[in-house]
């Protein structure tokens, strides 16, 4: 599945280029060196072998599941994305986090000892009923501006996703717009597109026009000039809630 999931995640979001995006500058999720542990602060979990085993539970003796790190992008072995998950809460031996896979909000354990966790101040928020976007610097706001979101019948799913994938597109003057962060939620009206699941994704736009309405397959667009400035700035794993 996850080979073709973020060109799922593109085609679905409307556009109609050939041009795929590719691998971006912050595909990479870098420490953020920190003493003290704000209330806003996040932490994210790569894996630090090959793969991460998944439990459903703490208590379950066996995994459900195995997650390769890093993971396959498409069809070209050179593109790979380092795995990545947002930890929704820890104990001292384990960690629950944020699973990418459908039903959205999809929870699993991993040991501690098979992750490093890298703190992180940054997250984002999404309005649907106000078509805002708002990114936050700790407990400053660092962007807020309008959005487009998805149309009535193929509405953007609320609920809390993280930034799973950084795409830079080819030509920048497609419906993605510079850049695309392909999120660990799904569409909840697409189950698949040329054979693959539906991801959400944050991507600029070529048509400044559409921001403020609701006119996407479920996938948020906002303006090329502050994507451009998230794709220099947040690493892989930063939260996003998507709000009614």
């Amino acid at each position: 599945m996850v080979a073709t999931a973020v060109a799922v995640l593109l085609a679905a979001c409307g556009g109609g280029s050939d041009s795929r995006p590719s691998l971006g500058a912050r595909e990479r999720n870098d420490p953020v060196t920190t003493t003290t542990v704000p209330a806003y602060t996040s932490f994210t979990a790569q894996p630090l072998g090959d793969e991460v085993t998944v439990h459903r539970s703490a208590e379950q003796s066996s995994p459900s599941e195995a997650y390769p790190n890093p993971w396959q992008l498409d069809q070209d072995p050179a593109h790979t994305v380092p795995q990545v998950f947002l930890v929704t809460q820890q104990t001292d031996d384990w960690a629950e986090v944020l699973l990418p896979i459908r039903p959205n909000g999809t929870t699993g354990w991993v040991k501690k000892s098979d992750v490093r966790l890298t703190p992180n101040r940054f997250r984002i928020e999404v309005e649907l009923g106000a078509h805002r976007i708002t990114v936050y610097d700790g407990d400053d706001v660092m962007i807020q501006e309008p959005v487009a979101i998805g149309t009535p019948s193929t509405p953007t799913p609320t609920g809390k996703y993280y930034t799973r994938v950084l795409l830079k597109a080819p030509d920048p003057n497609t419906v993605y717009g510079p850049y695309a962060y392909g999120l660990s939620g799904h569409s909840d009206v697409l189950t698949e597109f040329n054979g693959g699941d539906a991801e959400l994704g944050i991507h600029g736009n070529n048509d400044a026009s559409v921001l403020g309405k609701s006119v996407s397959h479920g996938c948020i667009r906002m303006s090329n000039e502050s994507i451009t400035r998230l794709a220099g700035l947040l690493p892989l794993g930063t939260p996003v809630e998507i709000l009614p």
